[in-house]
């Protein structure tokens, strides 16, 4: 309960940069889930290597708040996908709210608005422009939430809520269309006509100022998401209680915004307490305690609390598993997360159990030659690579068997995604592949792992070598030439849609590892590439990488 005590103490104080939730010793770390025992000791974080491990190289999982018209319009405080109706004009329970009024921004039969020509249209306008906009119809849509007001307007006045259910809805449509400077001053005209008909503490303006946080987080205005979501959870926190899901809604976003804002001890912890009030509810294996639970699970990751990250990701597995089984891509991807931070835990032998057990699952649901199944080989051949390194100086012999299967597993992934690339270049030149977003994203996908493959394969042609006994052999021109493919393949693309911080992170690690061959001297004499233009090439890739660097860390 500390948190939820720490979250009512901060809230508060309504400052914007909190303090609250610094832990004690006492405080628990977890957010009450069980505490799997791991079948390995978890080592030190420094076993993170950049080179070898990197976060989110496939199963980055890019948090998106809104994704497409039938999720945008949310005008209820649970985040119901429905459309704002009319408001109640007056309180029918001991609280002031009832049940339905909790949707937000509703239709409500008080008696108390006389039916006449103008409500009827509203009516119309409001219900014909909400199928529409849930058609995907904005144009359309967005013409008849304009009636709508119109029609409030005549037929309550000016002032009315009617008047603000309507100018909310209009705005979220302009929330979804990106028209962001017409939709801000109806958002804030609604607000202000529900504060002058029921007063700042009432549910229905909680509910309009948790859409005005959305809008603003959308543009990525996090000050001010932040301060919408505050008004809106104290609000919420007054009339609907503590405890309540539509509470925990909000505590959620605002938890994402102080994340976004660098504030990840208060996200963690309001995430944490948003997490446990669903599960209370009996929530807890919902699609909106997942994603919280995966969302708490990224944070983890970042500060580096790869224990903590653990314990997440298996409640999310064993959510899944129970719920869609492993017949499930859903299924498949969350059991991929957890194997990758057991693998950045050190714990090498169930990485790679569980990474194979992805890989067999996927092979049942996915065409042989997927990409998702090169990049599932790409993570099982890094564990494998990491356990024979750790075997040569004990058993040489088990050190042998792992690299030829981590050799063998890199060709197939590197087989598979040039294959996919040179399906998506002959497809382009019938579509304009820059165009299509489905194919740019598989392009994008596919370039990485070839990449990641290849610098992969170059590493294990230089541990080969470091095996061996003899100094003749070739190995380490091997390794060379892999590394010259790795730049090939980037430069094929280079400048096309498919170049992304990601990729450009993959091929100056691919650079900085042919650097650091070259300088060893102990490969072929004719260059293909001097040390200064490597040296060069790494320079600026390092000053464009910035900028991305630092909005990771």
């Amino acid at each position: 309960m500390y948190t939820r005590t720490a979250a009512s103490k901060w809230l508060k104080r309504l400052s914007f940069r909190s303090t609250a939730f610094n832990r004690t010793s006492e405080t628990p770390t977890s957010i009450n889930v069980p505490i799997f025992s791991s079948r390995c000791n978890v080592k030190s974080s420094s076993r993170n290597n950049s080179n070898d491990y990197r976060d989110g190289y496939l199963n980055g999982f890019p948090w998106v708040l809104f994704s497409g018209p039938a999720a945008a319009i949310i005008l209820g405080i649970n985040s119901n996908p429905v459309l704002a109706k009319d408001a109640p004009s007056k309180p029918s329970s001991e609280n002031g709210i009832e049940e339905s009024d909790t949707i937000g921004l509703r239709k409500v039969e008080d008696g108390s608005v006389i039916s006449n020509l103008h409500t009827s249209k509203w009516r119309v306008f409001t219900d014909n422009a909400r199928d529409l906009f849930l058609q995907g119809k904005l144009e359309e849509a967005e013409r008849y939430f304009v009636s709508a007001i119109q029609e409030a307007k005549e037929g309550f006045g000016e002032r009315d809520p009617h008047v603000a259910s309507a100018f909310n809805n209009l705005a979220e449509l302009y929330r979804v269309t990106k028209t962001f400077d017409k939709a801000e001053p109806m958002y804030l005209e609604a607000i202000n006509i529900l504060e002058e008909s029921y007063g700042s503490e009432d549910i229905r303006v909680g509910s309009a100022l948790h859409n005005l946080g959305q809008f603003y987080l959308v543009q990525r205005k996090l000050k001010e998401a932040g301060n919408c979501y505050e008004r809106a959870l104290k609000i919420k926190g007054h009339v609907l209680g503590y405890g309540h899901v539509d509470y925990a809604d909000t505590m959620y976003h605002l938890g994402t915004v102080l994340y976004l804002l660098g504030e990840e001890k208060d996200s963690e912890a309001l995430i944490q307490d948003s997490i446990r009030i669903l599960e209370e509810g009996g929530l807890g294996e919902s699609f909106l305690c997942v994603r919280r639970l995966r969302y708490l699970a990224k944070i983890y990751m970042k500060s580096n609390n790869l224990f903590e990250a653990e314990n997440v990701q298996r409640k999310v597995l064993h959510i899944m598993e129970l719920s869609k089984g492993w017949n499930s891509l859903e299924t498949i991807n969350s059991a991929d997360g957890l194997a990758s931070t057991l693998y950045a835990n050190g714990c090498l032998n169930e990485a790679q159990e569980l990474f194979e057990r992805c890989l067999d699952a996927r092979k049942t649901l996915l065409p042989k030659d997927h990409i998702q199944i090169g990049a599932n080989m790409l993570h099982i051949a890094r564990v494998v690579m990491q356990s024979s390194k750790e075997l040569k100086a004990t058993d040489i012999s088990k050190a042998v068997i792992g690299i030829d299967k981590a050799k063998e597993l890199l060709s197939n992934s590197i087989r598979i995604s040039r294959g996919a690339l040179d399906k998506i270049s002959k497809h382009g030149e019938k579509k304009k592949i820059h165009e299509d977003g489905e194919t740019r994203r598989d392009g994008r996908t596919a370039l990485l792992i070839l990449l990641q493959s290849l610098d992969a394969l170059g590493h294990l042609e230089i541990t080969v070598q470091e095996m061996k006994v003899s100094k003749e052999d070739p190995s380490l021109v091997q390794a060379e030439n892999v590394l010259f493919e790795c730049i090939s393949a980037y430069q094929k693309f280079k400048g096309t849609t498919f170049e992304t911080p990601e990729v450009k992170a993959e091929y100056f690690s691919c650079l900085k590892r042919l650097s650091i061959l070259i300088s060893d001297d102990k490969t072929s004499r004719q260059r293909r590439m001097s040390s200064q233009d490597l040296q060069d090439e790494i320079s600026r890739l390092e000053v464009e990488l910035s900028p991305y660097r630092k909005q990771k860390s």
